[in-house]
């Protein structure tokens, strides 16, 4: 009878809790129209931050480029047309103020979802905020540190004895922040993965069994994302990938999902 007690007494324990977590603290009625006016500020502040960021990067254009031409070694750059440099330091400081302002965008967001979770739910937005910034600059980084230097040596060397190596700097940095970006958001796989084995989508078993299928979607993904057409960038990526895929499925196993 103890024992029937316990476990009834456990058993309400539990549902309570489900309860709890599962309401939504201080839900309010908000209107259609309140619902747009919301989205309307958060939107307005994150193009702020966005504009603000851009015009601080272009006035620091000039450190930013340098940085990013470090990958091409002692490749000369050309001005093909009048104004290139010009339109390429906009292109640069548009991207890198995106990438400076893409925190507080990310606090917009959370900010608008925000009086519709549940506790449960916001229980996520800590790890899942760390995690996805975390892996998008850990992509970046590896995009900087490897892809790119192992594609630009690639072409580097396959012409170096027929070619003199001077690029357009238009279609260079068009080709390397093309793949930062892509390579950043190629890294935001394990957040998807948690997400989708913590809301009870997909399990860690279901994961593994469709192992063949991802180390294709990486081959293709791999080709996809990369700008260059070399293999050496591809593979790079595409191991990239699997490695991430598969250490995804680990953080959903260690969930018990």
């Amino acid at each position: 009878m103890v024992l029937r007690y316990l476990v009834r007494v456990k058993t309400a324990e539990n549902q309570d809790l489900d309860a709890y977590l599962d309401e939504i603290p201080d839900e309010a009625e908000m209107s259609l129209f309140d619902h747009l006016e919301e989205l309307r500020r958060r939107i307005f502040a994150a193009l702020i931050a966005v504009g603000v960021s851009c015009v601080g990067c272009f006035i620091l254009v000039k450190p930013i480029v340098q940085i990013l031409q470090v990958p091409a070694q002692d490749v000369k750059f050309l001005q093909l047309a009048p104004g290139e440099y010009f339109f390429v330091s906009i292109q640069v400081a548009g991207y890198m103020g995106i990438l400076l302002a893409s925190p507080f965008i990310l606090y917009q967001i959370i900010q608008f979802m925000l009086p519709g979770l549940t506790r449960r739910e916001r229980r996520l937005i800590a790890p899942v905020v760390f995690g996805s910034t975390f892996l998008f600059f850990a992509g970046i980084l590896f995009a900087y540190f490897a892809l790119i230097p192992a594609a630009l040596q690639f072409f580097i060397n396959y012409g170096a004895d027929v070619v003199e190596q001077l690029w357009s700097i238009d279609k260079y940095f068009k080709f390397i922040l093309l793949l930062l970006f892509s390579t950043g958001l190629a890294f935001q796989i394990p957040v998807i993965q948690s997400l989708l084995g913590f809301l009870g989508i997909v399990s860690s078993e279901q994961m593994l069994k469709a192992w063949r299928v991802v180390v294709v979607g990486a081959l293709v993904l791999g080709a996809v994302l990369t700008p260059s057409t070399d293999p050496l960038t591809q593979s790079l990526l595409a191991g990239a990938v699997l490695g991430l895929y598969f250490g995804g499925t680990g953080v959903v196993k260690l969930m018990g999902k």
